[in-house]
């Protein structure tokens, strides 16, 4: 599995998001091409799951990181 290796952090200007690795983003786009395809497996629809999931959360921080960031400016 991608995820443990597919997080990472990068610093932009004052601000530090979190965004996926090039690796896990690719793999994301395989998985989302096999669903529309109609082609996932069980245990690939549940790992599209869990990356879609930790995308969310990662949108959320990344704004929650931007609006403080803001505030503070």
């Amino acid at each position: 599995m991608l995820i443990p290796k597919g997080l990472q952090v990068q610093r932009i200007n004052n601000l530090t998001p979190f965004k996926f690795t090039d690796e896990l983003g690719d793999r994301l786009q395989t998985l989302l091409d096999k669903k529309k395809a109609d082609l996932l497996t069980v245990e690939e629809a549940i790992e599209l799951e869990a990356i879609g999931e930790l995308d969310e959360i990662f949108s959320y921080i990344n704004a929650v990181i931007v609006a403080k960031a803001n505030d503070h400016s």
